[in-house]
């Protein structure tokens, strides 16, 4: 064993110093962060000496998959019953019984709770997310319907509710507590009122910076997103909720006061906002399918043949998959927004037998069919959307389906 007594204690003074200036420079970037939260605090408007008053709040985007629609809640306030709490409908449980099997049926229960407002708003801050607030100009009947039904909401024997992603979402409980209290009267404009974007365009505006989660929904859901919806429909978002009741500011209230009376921003984020419309990102997966496509034809120069048969027998199988996925959320699931789905077109799960020489041909017709039957579709006035999947898509199915074609059961026995 060597000894380490005589050792110098440090080998590389220029290394030390290098670290010590990089630990300094990532203390002061903490501390100029903190100093600038705590130099922007929340300007929360004091609590009402009596009676009650209730906000919209409407959290903002993040940058996890799962928060890129948003968020929102009612705040209630009411000294005499003790209330300074959000109510809001986006909670689930992993340990909930049988919670994996209900995702995958598509039957999974949310649940409402109620919590501190400001323990909520500091997360939401803490997450670098938006806050906007909207106090709703309510009559103290209004109030006090929004409120009893709120916390008839959050009992444990309530509180559970049947998820749907577009129809029966957290955004969309909190659109009804509101239309609750106003009598109906929000239901009313806005069940006849088309809106700006449809649940397949509002999903792909928020989601289509993200490669993977929005190839991934677009993949997914079907022809049923595509349909018209109403405004009423399309404040399955948080952020149109809050639009709609910025536009709904007249002849609401009591003596026909504006249904707003204070409409502002607790908190903004540094990140981007959405795009107001979804863009065009279909050239970045063409992009992808080509280089997968050009990859796998230039390590066949450097291969044996089996090599590309492997890589065609994978995609077939890959292909196969999906498909029977896509097959099984249409028919044996409770989620509806999956069925009809063209994606099927691509996804073939009638591939599984050019995995048979004998019906090789067959797999490169249903491949090719597949592809130019997906790109007609998309010509009707009303279709399912699914460019970003054929951009990906159509240049692997084409080469593969030329490969089975030329490599036919006839051709080897020729």
């Amino acid at each position: 064993m060597t000894s380490t007594r005589n050792r110098p204690l440090v080998r590389n003074p220029q290394a030390l110093s290098f670290r010590v200036c990089r630990w300094c420079v990532c203390w002061l970037l903490i501390s100029w962060s903190v100093t600038a939260l705590a130099a922007d605090p929340f300007e929360i408007p004091p609590a009402p000496e009596q009676g009650g008053e209730a906000w919209l709040v409407t959290f903002g985007p993040g940058q996890i998959y799962w928060e890129r629609f948003g968020h929102n809640a009612i705040w209630l306030r009411e000294p005499a019953l003790g209330l300074d709490h959000t109510f809001n409908f986006g909670f689930f449980d992993f340990e909930q019984e049988d919670f994996f099997l209900r995702f995958m049926r598509g039957r999974m229960l949310y649940f409402s709770v109620a919590q501190p407002a400001d323990r909520e708003f500091d997360f939401y801050r803490q997450q670098n997310r938006s806050i906007r607030v909207q106090k709703l100009n309510l009559s103290s009947v209004q109030y006090n319907s929004l409120r009893d039904h709120l916390l008839y909401e959050v009992r444990p024997e309530n509180r559970d509710y049947r998820y749907d992603y577009y129809l029966n979402n957290c955004s969309t409980r909190i659109r009804d507590a509101i239309d609750i209290a106003l009598d109906g009267a929000l239901a009313e404009r806005t069940r006849q009122m088309p809106a700006s974007l449809n649940f397949r365009e509002q999903t792909r505006r928020l989601t289509q910076m993200q490669f993977w989660y929005y190839l991934g929904l677009e993949l997914g859901l079907g022809f049923p997103v595509d349909r018209e919806v109403s405004r009423w429909d399309e404040m399955f978002v948080p952020g149109v909720v809050a639009d709609e009741l910025a536009d709904f500011s007249v002849a609401v209230g009591e003596f026909g006061k504006p249904l707003l009376a204070v409409d502002t921003m607790l908190f903004t984020t540094t990140m981007p906002a959405p795009a107001e419309a979804p863009s065009q990102v279909w050239h970045r997966y063409l992009a992808f399918g080509l280089i997968l496509t050009v990859l796998a034809w230039l390590s066949g120069k450097f291969m044996p043949p089996v090599w590309l048969a492997g890589l065609s027998q994978a995609w077939i199988l890959n292909a196969v998959t999906i498909g029977l996925l896509l097959s099984a959320l249409w028919l044996f699931t409770d989620h509806e927004v999956t069925r009809p789905n063209a994606n099927l077109l691509l996804f073939n799960p009638l591939l599984a037998l050019a995995l048979l020489p004998a019906l090789r041909r067959f797999g490169a017709v249903v491949l090719a069919g597949g592809v130019v039957c997906a790109a007609v579709l998309l010509v009707f006035p009303v279709r399912q959307y699914n460019l970003d999947v054929l951009a990906l898509v159509a240049p692997v199915n084409l080469v593969v389906a030329a490969y089975l074609w030329r490599n036919s059961y006839r051709r080897e026995g020729a």
